[in-house]
């Protein structure tokens, strides 16, 4: 009497792939092909050869394989709740941001509201510039600002005072000594927080004028 070919669980597709899907989708799979698994195993123990009996090693190692992708989907769906948790536990966190203002270096949306940036010209300077700059790295506005640390608010405007559109734009304080330019850092913008939102890359915040900041980018806070 011939043996019934018994499909393994790596030469089943369904199952090779049952842990590289989404979890969901993954434990759908792996449930449906443990019962298609265990009526073959049943089937192939049934009409095997009396003479020639399976090896109850293989038994074994078919099962062992089986487990093993059952254990990783498992270990997948619980590394997605995880996930989840955390990500929730940080939006709320971030929630209780809303209202206050956000430091940041990097490129903020201004859409005509004044923005307030931090400015820290170095020691040497004898002179110091407030520089904006638009999404292409052009100059749209210039003007001259105390040696000591401070804030300057920048009334969204040209160096002429004429209007710009609205669209990203970044900060620099430029150092001059004796006529010659030192060096340019960049100045952080304070802006208001909106809200707090699932962002590519992450938990983020929505500052105003639309800006999207991730958690990570935060450089500081202060009350409005």
């Amino acid at each position: 009497m011939e043996t019934a070919p018994l499909t393994t669980p790596r030469s089943d597709p369904a199952i090779a792939t049952a842990a590289t899907l989404p979890s969901s989708e993954a434990s759908t799979v792996l449930s449906s092909d443990f019962e298609t698994f265990l009526k073959m195993l049943t089937a192939q123990a049934e009409y095997q050869d009396p003479m020639e009996p399976i090896d109850s090693s293989e038994y074994a190692a078919q099962l062992a394989q089986f487990s093993m992708v059952e254990q990783q989907v498992l270990a997948n769906d619980r590394l997605a709740e995880m996930t989840a948790q955390l990500q929730l536990a940080t939006m709320t966190q971030l929630a209780g941001l809303i209202g206050m203002e956000a430091r940041t270096e990097a490129p903020v949306r201004v859409a005509g509201a004044p923005v307030t940036v931090a400015t820290a010209p170095v020691a040497e300077a004898d002179r110091a510039f407030l520089v904006v700059k638009n999404c292409q790295g052009l100059e749209v506005h210039r003007e001259e600002i105390d040696l000591a640390p401070g804030r300057t608010t920048w009334r969204a405007r040209t160096s002429e005072g004429g209007a710009l559109p609205p669209g990203p734009y970044s900060f620099e304080v430029e150092n001059w000594s004796q006529g010659a330019v030192l060096s340019s850092e960049a100045a952080a913008a304070y802006l208001p927080i909106r809200e707090a939102r699932s962002l590519e890359g992450g938990p983020g915040l929505i500052l105003e004028g639309g800006t999207e900041l991730l958690a990570q980018e935060l450089a500081g806070l202060r009350g409005v």
